[in-house]
C-alpha cells in the first residue's frame, strides 16, 4: 500500500497538513517536526501508544506475574498522563496560533484529541502490518484486520484533512479550554 507523502514545506505558524502528521508518525528523525510544536508532539504520541501497547500486552501474557501486571498498569497510566500532557501542548498551539472566528460552527474536539486518535491508529495500522502473513507469491497482501485498521486510519486522515480545511477557510473553529 505505496504512500506519496508530499514534500512540502509548513510554517510554524500553520496547521500542519495530513502528509506532514503522516510523516511525522512515520520517521522519527523528520526535520519538519522539529520547526513545528504540532509535528513534534505528534511524534511523541506516537511513541507514547506504541510503549502504552507493550506495556499492555505485557501485562496479558501468559506468565506475567501479579507484581508485573500492576507494573504495566502503572506504566500505562505514566504513559497516558504524558499523552495528557502533549494533547495539552497541542491545544495551547492551537489557541495561541489559530484565528477562531466566532460565528464558525464549533468542532467536537480539540486537535490535540484528534492527533492522538490518529496517533493511536498509526501504530494499530503498524502492528497489524507486521502481523499480516507475508505471502511471497504476492507482492502485497495483508490480511483483513490490517487492511481495517489502515482504512480507519485512513478515514481519520481524510477527517483531519477536512477539519484544517475548515478551520483554515473559517467554517469551523477548534475547542481552547
Amino acid at each position: 500500500m505505496p504512500t506519496e507523502y508530499a514534500r512540502v514545506r509548513i510554517g510554524t505558524e500553520e496547521l500542519p497538513p495530513p502528509a506532514e502528521l503522516l510523516r511525522a508518525f512515520r520517521e522519527p528523525d523528520d526535520p519538519n517536526r522539529h520547526r513545528h510544536r504540532v509535528l513534534s508532539a505528534a511524534r511523541q504520541l506516537v511513541e507514547c501508544h506504541e510503549r502504552r501497547h507493550k506495556a499492555i500486552e505485557a501485562a496479558h501474557a501468559p506468565d506475567a506475574s501479579p507484581g508485573r501486571v500492576a507494573a504495566c498498569t502503572q506504566r500505562v497510566e505514566d504513559i497516558d498522563g504524558q499523552r495528557a500532557e502533549l494533547v495539552g501542548q497541542i491545544d495551547v498551539w492551537v489557541a495561541d496560533n489559530v484565528e477562531h472566528r466566532g460565528g464558525a460552527s464549533l468542532h467536537t474536539e480539540t486537535l490535540g484529541a484528534v492527533i492522538d486518535r490518529m496517533a493511536a491508529k498509526w501504530v494499530a495500522a503498524q502492528r497489524a502490518l507486521r502481523r499480516a502473513p507475508q505471502q511471497r507469491a504476492r507482492p502485497v497482501q495483508v490480511d483483513g484486520e490490517a487492511h481495517l485498521q489502515w482504512c480507519r486510519l485512513a478515514e481519520l486522515t481524510d477527517g483531519y484533512r477536512d477539519l484544517v480545511t475548515d478551520v483554515t477557510e473559517h467554517r469551523r473553529r477548534l475547542p481552547v479550554w
